[in-house]
């Protein structure tokens, strides 16, 4: 398998017009508050069905709809967004920051936190995911290693295609802060990734059984690889991505 790192006119060409389009389509979408639904940001009260609710209502509707998260913390126990849905723009703006359980035996043995699945066409802009994971991050540095759960990635996009990932800020995972797994057509750009230099195994963003994937404009710091290319990933592209820390000048190829 080879791994292309390239300039290609036509990955560009592309995020642009689902862009464009995401655009001109999301001034006459459905709009949908999580607010309005129940959700909290308080930081405190589980908003978890909230965002579902919203979420298969979006997923329900066969025009543009967006999904609004406003200011505030918003504890979400889990998020599991699956489609395939009725329509191919579906815009998520959020002004706040989502939190993850502070105890990390809740999310510890879960593949991810939040994670879509089989979505065409979403959007996400803007806001911040906390992954809580210093507890978990003492816990593999201790004494008592063998027993602390692995781990939950943060952000996974899984069997998904035409996915657009800007200006957000990834912080603390307890593992990979971003997983794109058998994808197609994602645009990561501005995005902020941050956790402590000693905390394990919170790779950046990590790419595989993917292709056409474009990173750009984005910061990167965490204590293990900042961006990771796994199997069966084609066409990775990355650009002006500032990377520090722990394997901060190199990108690490698993193949």
């Amino acid at each position: 398998m080879i791994i292309q790192f390239e300039k290609r006119s036509s990955l560009a060409l592309l995020m642009v017009l689902v862009a464009l389009i995401n655009l001109c389509t999301f001034s006459n979408a459905w709009s949908y508050n999580v607010v309005n639904f129940g959700a909290k940001g308080d930081g405190r009260t589980d908003s978890t069905q909230a965002f579902q609710t919203v979420w298969s209502n979006a997923c329900a509707s066969t025009k543009p709809t967006t999904i609004y998260v406003p200011r505030g913390r918003y504890y979400l126990r889990s998020g599991t967004f699956n489609g395939p849905c009725k329509n191919n723009a579906i815009f998520i703006r959020i002004d706040g920051t989502l939190v993850a359980p502070s105890d990390f035996q809740v999310i510890g043995n879960s593949a991810a936190w939040v994670v879509f699945r089989h979505v065409d066409g979403v959007t996400i802009s803007g806001g911040n995911l906390d992954g809580k994971g210093a507890g978990l991050w003492t816990c593999k540095n201790s004494s008592i290693s063998t027993t602390c759960p692995s781990g939950a990635t943060t952000l996974q996009f899984s069997n998904s295609k035409n996915v657009v990932v800007s200006a957000l800020t990834s912080l603390n995972s307890q593992m990979f802060h971003i997983v794109i797994h058998g994808c197609q057509n994602v645009m990561m750009k501005g995005l902020k990734v941050l956790a402590s230099g000693n905390s394990p195994n919170t790779d950046g963003i990590h790419v595989q059984m993917s292709t056409d994937v474009a990173i750009l404009n984005s910061k990167i710091g965490t204590g293990d690889d900042c961006i990771s290319i796994g199997p069966g990933s084609l066409t990775v592209k990355h650009n002006n991505a500032k990377k520090n820390r722990r394997n901060a000048q190199s990108i690490i190829f698993l193949v």
